[in-house]
């Protein structure tokens, strides 16, 4: 009897549908849905996945226990159809080859030796409940490659995504999302399970998001920390990791961009002995390292500097780092209110989100300390509308905040720049007055070499709006005046913009016209 008889004839007796798997295209095979030893084990092949079902191929439709394990293992409901021996076998036979051919390209590819790099969690063998498959040596070498080249091409994130069809891998260098690799789909439960590992997450929980840490020894006095987080997604789990370079912070205030005038300023309010600095932008926008920075500059052994954080990014030596446990009860309002009982010089708050964070880092502004903190506003005046919006009383605002510096990241032009010809009018449509282009100067565009891989960029320089509370500041805000009268009253007292700050950055040759344009959009 042929094999097709032999399908037909178990799917007529059992009742499960029969199918020709050579008519079935192999992409739409989910892969990841049964472990790969139980497919082998059984003879049994994941067809598709929907909602909380999954079909299953197989050739014996009387295996009750290969049906039950699939369904123990996945937690979802099984639909068998049969289909013919033979045509599993090939199929079975094809996709472990990828997966097997896949490792050992991702082996031979990694001709370093990384062993011993990554410092994970000591209790990780306890941890690590599914033994070889986390292990598996090609993997574990092909995520350590992945994080040494994200630190070599001077990356802020690492981006694993899953797809229906497709995982791959992304880097954001300068602020721009670039794909790297794309790795097999079948490796994608065996790369999350090795990163929740090493960052001491629940490895069983792909349910809920989850965040952790891991640190990358690269040498005896080098070491780059990660934040990573979790995501589950309809394909799997997306995972996000955060490079968090140490060093960045004891840079120094010239080297983020300031302006002279700006930094005098930013130096002037950081130093006195207590009162409000605060620090707005969007995501991504260099607030931590702006704050790490101001307190590198005031971490001496005669301060007592205590920081509330979510989480804490930078490890400063010699200052007091909180992270924020929700889950716990502690959160910014309750660190704060020990913070005060821990005789404090200087406290920083990683943000300001509600009434009662404000309040308590105003009466502590108000009671002889440093608070630094940031928001998350489009420009300085606009921060002082959100604090009244949260509900703190305008008195409160005058009597407290003594500075507010807004910024971006623009990307900086890389040394193959080239000079280019802008119109008159576009330049003065940018924000250029007819002072400013008296042809003392020259604009510079991106052209694009191998040091910046063709991008024409390499790096990125910060643009910043750094506004003191003047008295005439302070009388607005007491009388009720909005954003709009601040900011006239900022201009008039010499506070560059977003915009006039990212204009002279232009002129400087640090920056293109376009880049200026797309960072500091108005």
């Amino acid at each position: 009897m042929k094999t097709g008889e032999i399908a037909t004839f178990c799917s007529t007796t059992f009742g499960s549908p029969w199918l020709d798997l050579s008519a079935y295209d192999e992409t739409y095979v989910a892969k990841d849905a049964i472990d790969a030893k139980l497919m082998a084990k059984h003879q049994v092949i994941g067809l598709s996945k929907r909602g909380n079902r999954i079909t299953v191929a197989l050739a014996d439709p009387t295996n009750l226990r290969a049906l039950d394990e699939i369904r123990f293992q996945t937690g979802l409901a099984v639909d068998p159809v049969v289909v013919e021996v033979d045509k599993l076998t090939q199929m079975l036979a094809k996709l472990t080859e990828s997966v097997s051919s896949a490792l050992s390209n991702m082996s031979v590819s990694d001709e370093f030796d990384m062993e011993g790099l990554i410092e994970t969690n000591p209790d990780e063998a306890q941890a690590d409940t599914t033994g070889a498959e986390i292990d598996d040596a090609p993997v574990v070498r092909f995520i350590q490659k992945m994080l040494v080249d994200a630190i070599n091409e001077g990356a802020s994130d690492i981006h694993f995504e899953p797809y229906e069809k497709f995982y791959r891998i992304r880097f954001r260098t300068d602020g721009i999302l670039r794909e790297i690799s794309q790795p097999p789909l079948a490796l994608k439960e065996k790369i999350a399970a090795r990163i929740k590992v090493i960052s001491r997450l629940d490895i069983s929980e792909k349910r809920v998001p989850q965040d952790g840490r891991m640190k990358l020894v690269l040498s005896k006095n080098k070491a780059i920390d990660f934040r990573v987080s979790t995501l589950p997604t309809m394909h799997g789990e997306k995972i996000v990791m955060r490079i968090l370079d140490p060093t960045s912070a004891m840079l120094g205030v010239d080297a983020l961009g300031y302006e002279p005038e700006q930094k005098a300023a930013l130096l002037d309010a950081v130093e006195r002995p207590y009162g409000m600095v605060l620090v707005t932008g969007p995501t991504g926008s260099g607030k931590t390292v702006s704050l790490y920075t101001c307190l590198n500059i005031l971490n001496k052994p005669g301060v007592n500097i205590s920081t509330a954080e979510d989480p804490a990014e930078i490890n400063l030596p010699g200052i007091n780092q909180v992270t924020m446990n929700d889950k716990a009860g502690l959160n910014f309002a309750v660190s704060l209110k020990a913070f005060l009982r821990q005789d404090p010089d200087v406290i920083m708050v990683g943000e300001i989100r509600d009434l009662e964070t404000a309040e308590i880092s105003i009466k502590a502004a108000q009671t002889g300390h440093m608070v630094l903190s940031t928001l998350h506003t489009n420009d300085a005046p606009t921060t002082l509308d959100r604090l009244k919006n949260m509900g703190v009383a305008p008195f409160n605002i005058a009597s407290s905040v003594i500075l507010i510096t807004a910024q971006r990241l623009a990307r900086r032009l890389c040394s193959c720049k080239k000079p280019i010809d802008i119109p008159m009018e576009a330049l003065m449509q940018a924000g250029f007055s007819e002072a400013d282009l008296d042809g003392s100067w020259q604009a510079y565009g991106p052209v694009g070499c191998d040091r910046c891989k063709g991008s024409g960029y390499k790096g990125r320089v910060g643009i910043y709006q750094v506004m003191p509370i003047s008295e005439e500041i302070q009388r607005i805000i007491m009388t009720g005046g909005n954003s709009m009268d601040i900011a006239a009253q900022a201009q008039l007292e010499g506070v560059s913009d977003l915009r006039q700050s990212g204009l002279l950055k232009v002129k400087q040759g640090m920056t293109s016209l376009t880049e200026v344009l797309a960072t500091t959009n108005e």
